[in-house]
């Protein structure tokens, strides 16, 4: 059965098994995961990272940016946890999904190169900037 919203728990660490309706969110792991909200129970993961998914807190409810697209589940679901409610989205053709994958690929290296470039010390970047006159 379809859920229509979560209930955001807390937890240390992510519970090998996971009731429905529950986001659990590991803030030290930086990672939620929940049972996939069409009801075939898939579990989806989420990093909570840059160039994944951003956990935003409003008053107590929670939303994940961007969408939920399980196209690595046979029910290849699409939807929005936004406020704790789940907003179905539009099932993908399977360009569109490809189309998607290839995009979330090229932001997720992105952050890895910004994430690289603030990593490095301040004798690495300036190395970096002399080689950058030869």
């Amino acid at each position: 059965m379809k859920v229509s919203s979560v209930a955001p728990q807390f937890v240390d660490r992510i519970p090998k098994t996971l009731e429905d309706g529950v986001l659990y969110i590991s803030e030290k792991y930086s990672t939620a995961a929940h049972n996939c909200c069409c009801g075939c129970k898939g579990k989806v993961v989420t990093p909570l990272k840059e160039g994944r998914w951003l956990l935003k807190r409003n008053k107590g409810r929670v939303s994940l940016v961007p969408s939920i697209g399980n196209w690595s589940l046979a029910c290849q679901s699409h939807y929005w946890i936004e406020n704790n409610s789940v907003r179905w989205a539009t099932r993908f053709t399977h360009s569109q999904i490809e189309a998607n994958r290839t995009h979330d690929r090229k932001v997720l290296e992105a952050a890895h190169v910004e994430r690289r470039m603030k990593e490095r010390t301040l004798w690495q970047r300036i190395v970096d900037w002399i080689k950058s006159w030869f």
